[in-house]
């Protein structure tokens, strides 16, 4: 089944992105959070349109892209977010994101594709890759702050992930039955979906048949969170 991606999803892809996924997987997890919804032609044909649109606004030669790496060299990207008292996010600051903010604050245009690091899940000090044209790099610095405090040193953002990870140890340790237990139930679910996906070929001709013109109440939420402007 195709998929518009409403948000970042790991593993899976970036926010406007058109993915295939699993029936199950889509109707389970995806469309009843709102982190996707169904592409349609007429939806997909919009994101066409709104990317040919973005691609105007970024480096067209390595002389506009050296000029971007210049601006961004200096640039610190700042995200203050929820986090725990060891320093995990509730979430994550995604490459989206982070195009999202140099767009805000520097209206610069950078493809998200060429941001070249996984969702940051931790605070800290980073320095994100980009790639802008051909041989044109920069790193750009940025901070993951905790929400409503500071930022820790370098030094404490390393005991506290040390920390983190003896606790995760120690809880792997006391329940291995449990994760094994999981993995069990997680590979019957997959199963489940296969089964699924290959006995609703007639679902999915009926389904191809009109319907109302009544769009969800989330729809509009769905088209502001796939505008960047």
């Amino acid at each position: 089944m195709e998929v518009i991606l409403l948000s970042d999803v790991d593993h899976v892809g970036l926010r406007g992105d058109v993915v295939s996924v699993a029936r199950g997987y889509a109707r389970n997890y995806l469309l009843p959070r709102r982190l996707a919804e169904e592409a349609t032609p007429a939806r997909v044909s919009e994101l066409q349109k709104r990317d040919v649109l973005r691609a105007r606004h970024e480096a067209k030669t390595a002389d506009q892209a050296q000029e971007i790496a210049e601006a961004l060299s200096g640039t610190v990207l700042r995200f203050e977010v929820k986090a725990g008292p060891t320093g995990s996010l509730f979430g994550s600051v995604t490459p989206t994101d982070i195009a999202d903010e140099i767009w805000s604050t520097k209206k610069i245009r950078v493809d998200r594709r060429k941001i070249e690091s996984d969702p940051l899940k931790r605070i800290g000090r980073y320095e994100i890759p980009i790639g802008l044209f051909e041989d044109v790099r920069v790193e750009v610095k940025t901070e993951v702050i905790p929400e409503g405090g500071a930022l820790p040193s370098d030094e404490e953002l390393a005991e506290l992930e040390a920390a983190e990870r003896a606790e995760r140890a120690e809880q792997e340790a006391e329940a291995p039955e449990e994760s094994i237990e999981l993995e069990e139930i997680l590979a019957e679910v997959d199963a489940a979906d296969a089964a699924e996906a290959e006995a609703e070929p007639a679902e999915a001709d009926e389904a191809a048949e009109p319907e109302a013109e009544a769009q969800p109440e989330w729809r509009a939420d769905a088209d502001a969170a796939l505008a960047e402007e």
